[in-house]
């Protein structure tokens, strides 16, 4: 008996940035996932289809769907495996998300983990997210240098910054920030400040000693990261720390240290350092409003330390 006669393909893709073109059969795509059916619509009957554009999703990605939708298995790859899972989570076929998923997860890595945890954040993968930022947690100096910890979004970054877990200094910590906002502000054309606006606050300055609090203040009139805000005269800093307080933070930080200037010479008080310096000044970790005292697993012990009433366990 003869082989039987291939089905000729009625359906043509152009796939990616590359725009590779990719046949296959309109009536198995069909019937095997409802974005297909929904996207191709009804047989438009003989002769050569339009192409049907596909540029956001990777050609290799797509290939792979097809793989799946054609033999129901699919061999994944380290490299592709995350376009291949946001491809399934936007074409709604759960059995190849769970293939990814449990591939992901067995080839975990320093360079991969923060690109997972973007696609987790994203499409809200909740267990997948709590096992990269547990990874991150355990390998946070190497996670932190990578091309996808500056690429990350802000609602990707704000769980591993509130993370008492994280094995990093917070010194380390605040440079990484600056490293991540800076990427932003470049990408998005805004302000490094603006960028960073919705994350620095998460950072723990009042871990830092004087003398990294001090050279803090003096890098953010450079290059502002920490956010600003308008206020009247350095007594009006001053008493914002209160009971006395006021004077030993001045001591703490040097003559005019409080003062920030615009072009216009409105003085500007940086609130979150302010209130570093408020544990600084009063030697307690609970009494600055706002200030996050609570030592991360690979904060470095510093002379203040022993103030702290926020111990880490």
């Amino acid at each position: 008996m003869g082989e039987e006669p291939e089905i000729p393909s009625d359906v043509r893709f152009v796939v990616g940035q590359e725009r590779q073109e990719v046949f296959a059969h309109r009536c198995l795509l069909a019937c095997r996932c409802n974005f297909f059916q929904r996207l191709l619509g009804p047989e438009l009957g003989p002769g050569l289809p339009s192409p049907v554009v596909l540029s956001t999703v990777p050609a290799e990605a797509f290939l792979a769907v097809l793989e799946f939708l054609y033999t129901n298995s699919v061999k994944l790859h380290r490299h592709s495996v995350l376009e291949v899972l946001t491809a399934a989570l936007e074409y709604g076929l759960e059995e190849l998300r769970e293939l990814c998923l449990e591939f992901v997860v067995k080839v975990l890595d320093v360079e991969l983990v923060c690109e997972a945890l973007q696609v987790a954040v994203t499409f809200g993968l909740g267990p997948l997210q709590e096992r990269c930022i547990a990874f991150i947690e355990a390998h946070s100096q190497e996670a932190l240098r990578t091309r996808g910890f500056l690429e990350l979004s802000a609602p990707a970054l704000l769980p591993l910054l509130r993370s008492d877990k994280l094995c990093v200094d917070e010194a380390e910590l605040v440079l990484a920030a600056r490293s991540w906002a800076r990427v932003g502000a470049a990408v998005l054309e805004r302000p490094v400040a603006e960028v960073a606006a919705p994350v620095v606050q998460e950072l723990r300055l009042a871990l830092l000693a004087p003398a990294e609090l001090s050279a803090l203040e003096e890098q953010n009139r450079q290059e502002p990261l920490i956010p600003v805000r308008k206020r009247g005269t350095d007594s009006d800093l001053l008493s914002t720390v209160g009971n006395g307080a006021g004077e030993a933070a001045q001591g703490l930080r040097g003559e005019g240290a409080l003062r920030d200037t615009t072009m216009t010479g409105l003085p500007l008080q940086v609130e979150q350092i302010v209130e570093a310096w408020k544990c600084h000044a009063l030697r307690r970790g609970d009494a600055a409003r706002g200030a996050r005292c609570r030592r991360r697993r690979g904060t470095l012990p510093r002379e203040h330390h022993r103030f702290l009433d926020l111990p880490f366990k």
